[in-house]
């Protein structure tokens, strides 16, 4: 029978109603028909024919028929944020799922912005870079925008931030997490201007839980404890200020980091604190082996140019950023300032113009030896100063 039913049906929804047809028409009859559509009875045939091709209404495809239906809201929806100025290329390829789900209001969105000041163009760039922002609801929204302006000072600040990190504000959906992180951090002596940095450079210690905060918190105040400091809290929070992206990391990273900086350095434990509470805290959140692995070709490089390692060690905990810099980028920089003649203790000595990128030290020192400046045995640092400052010099040593 079960063959009976594929043949007529061609699918499990179609069972129950081609039974329903055949108890109908020959209730009696089951096993004769069967014995006829087994045996190639012409009268089967037309039977089958006569059930398969005559109009039905009760032959719906569920999956088809919701596709079916969806497929007018899509398009309006796709429409509507056209019309808006919304790169709709750019924000499926982003997150193509937000345009599977229903209850999308983009004219909310829309309205809730404007409303704030934002522009058009504004709001069309958000939606494109970030199209999770069209599952917001008003009510949560403005919830999160009120949670926001207990930090910023108003509402251009935090457009501010959204037109150049929009998931910074629409990545969690979780107020409630949102205000107990505020009210914990605040209460940890953390300013209004530290507050408004995390959530301007690392937005994602608010959508962190309440837990791995306290966690990390926790963690860094057992480690000033540990290195003989009594003020844990005043600790946290230079740490906090110099590097905000402290508090994504985990503690299993930061403590390899603290290692990896004792025992390279043989630093006390004032020399440790004082480190990564100043210009090494932001040491602290690099991935352990990438630290390692700059670090030794550092060394390498600097000792193929013959310096000690005690001329290594003061230039590295003298500018800790030189840790950031990867193999090729940081040898590249070396090259370019030796090969006009600029020597590696100048370089040791003035180790910020590596702030600068390749294509900015070659054009200035292009600049400066055109203009008859000898870079060999003059001051150096010219080549990381801002652009203002440094036109105003080369306009003055052309005219000088």
């Amino acid at each position: 029978m079960e063959n009976l039913f594929y043949a007529l049906g061609r699918t499990s929804r179609s069972i129950p109603r081609v039974w329903g047809y055949l108890t109908i028409l020959a209730p009696r009859n089951l096993l004769y028909v069967r014995s006829n559509f087994l045996f190639g009875s012409r009268w089967m045939i037309r039977f089958s024919t006569e059930i398969l091709f005559k109009p039905v209404s009760f032959r719906l495809f569920g999956v088809k028929c919701d596709h079916e239906d969806s497929k007018p809201l899509e398009n309006e929806l796709l429409n509507n944020l056209l019309t808006m100025g919304v790169d709709v290329d750019m924000a499926k390829k982003r997150q193509p799922g937000v345009f599977n789900r229903t209850g999308i209001n983009e004219q909310d969105l829309k309205m809730f912005l404007l409303s704030k000041g934002a522009s058009n163009e504004v709001i069309a760039s958000i939606i494109s870079r970030y199209p999770r922002a069209l599952t917001r609801t008003t009510e949560n929204l403005s919830k999160r925008w009120d949670l926001w302006r207990t930090i910023m000072t108003s509402d251009l600040e935090i457009l501010n931030i959204l037109e150049r990190s929009p998931e910074s504000f629409f990545r969690s959906n979780n107020n409630v997490n949102l205000e107990n992180n505020i009210k914990f951090l605040s209460s940890f002596g953390l300013t209004r201007k530290c507050l408004c940095r995390l959530l301007t450079n690392a937005s994602r210690t608010f959508s962190n839980s309440l837990d791995l905060n306290k966690q990390m918190i926790e963690f860094l105040q057992e480690v000033c404890l540990s290195l003989g400091h009594r003020d844990p809290v005043d600790f946290v929070r230079k740490i906090i200020f110099k590097n905000p992206f402290i508090l994504i990391q985990s503690t299993k990273r930061v403590k390899a980091n603290i290692k990896f900086l004792q025992s390279t350095f043989n630093l006390n434990n004032e020399e440790l604190l004082a480190l990564i509470r100043g210009p090494g805290a932001e040491i602290l959140d690099l991935s352990n082996d990438c630290a390692k692995r700059n670090y030794t070709n550092v060394k390498e490089k600097l000792f193929s140019l013959g310096c000690t390692e005690q001329e290594v060690q003061k230039f590295v905990l003298s500018y800790p950023e030189v840790i950031f810099l990867g193999e090729k980028k940081f040898n590249d920089k070396i090259d370019c300032l030796t090969e006009e003649k600029i020597s590696i203790s100048q370089i040791i000595e003035n180790p910020r113009i590596l702030d600068s990128s390749i294509s900015t030290l070659k054009s200035r020192i292009k600049e400066l030896v055109d203009a008859g400046y000898d870079l060999s045995t003059s001051n150096i640092t010219l080549l990381s100063w801002s652009q203002k400052r440094y036109k105003a010099k080369l306009k003055k040593l052309n005219t000088g």
